[in-house]
């Protein structure tokens, strides 16, 4: 058993095939449990109540007059709809390839993190429903989607019957930006690569905000969600990710053995056992010394 556990926790080399029917599955199993979450709309509400409430004592509660000055420039909050639709997938895709390719010896333990990020923001959605700021009552926020009639995102316009919209605690826009960030940072080389990976989630919790999708808290929640993903990785393979060697080292081939029966092929040359005295050469058909028989 103790054999068996210490082989699943060394690094192996993904196989794509497996990956790709392995992280289609999953989103697919995460956004059905998801949306399947009852849909608690009054007690959602209750919670944005509360929340918004709790960070005006904190003095954070800004995201009213953020996403009322960011909609007044429409480039910009088109841009920001855009974005809040579109990155959020393909930006962690885009870094799930980059591990398989250049980083698999750190693939598996990344990509768990990843995974237990996400099913720690599942029991959140069914433990805590919350209204998103764009849906609460007597506080005006502005649906920048519903206003500018864009297209994408699963929160707004047509597609919102489609998925929950009371499961913004926590925020998995955060969750995943931070985990791309922390990647790339962690694992990449160029300067301006690892600024990148700083630039992407700062920018993302001002989108999130901007577009009045989440408070700032949501955020904090998708963080602790990502510190238990990490937390998972490390209890099983005993280093974080980017601990790990880059590489998974090749395996020596086994020696085959003839079917059934248990022993190396035989190569032509017998091992003398030790003890075993030396035979005794084998008479030539010239007989002793060399002299041939006389017929």
């Amino acid at each position: 058993m103790r054999n068996l556990t210490a082989r699943m926790r060394t690094p192996r080399h993904p196989r794509l095939w497996f990956e790709i029917v392995l992280i289609a599955v999953s989103y697919w199993t995460y956004s059905l449990i998801r949306n399947a979450v009852p849909e608690q709309k009054a007690e959602a509400l209750r919670n944005a109540d509360w929340i918004w409430q709790a960070e005006q004592i904190l003095g954070i509660a800004v995201e009213q007059s953020v996403n009322h000055a960011v909609n007044g420039v429409t480039w910009l909050i088109v841009t920001m709809n855009y974005y809040y639709a579109t990155l959020h997938f393909i930006v962690t895709i885009a870094v799930l390839v980059w591990l398989y390719r250049l980083h698999p010896g750190r693939y598996a333990a990344t990509r768990l993190v990843l995974f237990a990020t996400t099913g720690a923001a599942l029991l959140g959605y069914y433990l805590f429903p919350l209204a998103p700021p764009r849906l609460m009552n007597g506080v005006d926020f502005i649906d920048t989607v519903r206003v500018h009639d864009t297209w994408g995102s699963m929160a707004s316009g047509n597609l919102a019957e489609m998925s929950n919209q009371y499961a913004a605690m926590p925020s998995m826009h955060i969750g995943w930006s931070v985990w791309c960030g922390v990647t790339i940072v962690a694992l990449a080389r160029p300067l301006w690569v690892k600024a990148l990976g700083v630039l992407y989630p700062v920018t993302t919790l001002v989108v999130i905000v901007c577009t009045a999708n989440h408070f700032w808290l949501d955020a904090v929640g998708g963080l602790m969600c990502l510190a238990l993903g990490y937390a998972l990785s490390y209890a099983w393979y005993a280093r974080l990710p980017h601990q790990l060697p880059r590489t998974v080292p090749a395996l020596a081939p086994a020696a085959s053995t003839p079917a059934g029966t248990g022993r190396a092929p035989d190569d032509g040359v017998r091992t003398r056992p030790p003890g075993e005295p030396e035979p005794e050469p084998a008479a030539t058909a010239s007989g002793p010394e060399g002299v041939a028989p006389r017929r």
